[in-house]
């Protein structure tokens, strides 16, 4: 079954773009970025802006992390895809990051969710960003929390 990602959340004035890979089941049947409740993103990144994002409303999170100079998107729009897991994705279409990334002048990072998100950098078409490998929010990815923490800590130098 194809499956296709959501339309970007930011602000022109974005310093940092995070950067998934195509949005999971849960998600999908949500329509929000990170709705399973096991996936850690909300915890992760309330905690590099100092704020509670996992116990908002949904559309509070979307604008407390665009307040703070963040941007949301996926780096696939759309792929055939059974289940969750990105290593299950085919016949894969990336979105127009380049198109974005030529939205946002005060963008100074993007980070990637993931190792799979990460291999997409070259589609940014821009060489002055920081390009940063995060842990994976997923609950695939079994690290405990504070490990995968210390990894996107490195966020708020760009902030």
């Amino acid at each position: 079954m194809r499956k296709y990602s959501f339309p970007p959340v930011y602000a022109p004035d974005a310093r940092i773009l995070l950067l998934g890979t195509l949005p999971g089941e849960v998600s999908l049947k949500a329509s929000q970025y990170y709705a399973h409740p096991r996936n850690q993103f909300w915890r992760l990144l309330g905690e590099v802006l100092n704020t509670d994002l996992a116990t908002l409303p949904y559309p509070q999170r979307l604008e407390r992390v665009v307040a703070h100079g963040v941007a949301l998107w996926d780096v696939v729009a759309g792929a055939e895809r059974q289940g969750s897991l990105d290593g299950a994705m085919r016949a894969i279409e990336y979105n127009s990051l380049a198109s974005l990334v030529a939205e946002l002048p005060g963008l100074r990072a993007v980070g990637f969710n993931g190792a799979a998100s990460y291999k997409a950098r070259h589609h940014l078409g821009r060489a002055d960003l920081a390009c940063l490998s995060l842990p994976s929010s997923s609950p695939a990815y079994t690290r405990p929390f504070e490990e995968k923490l210390a990894g996107w800590m490195v966020l708020r130098d760009y902030l």
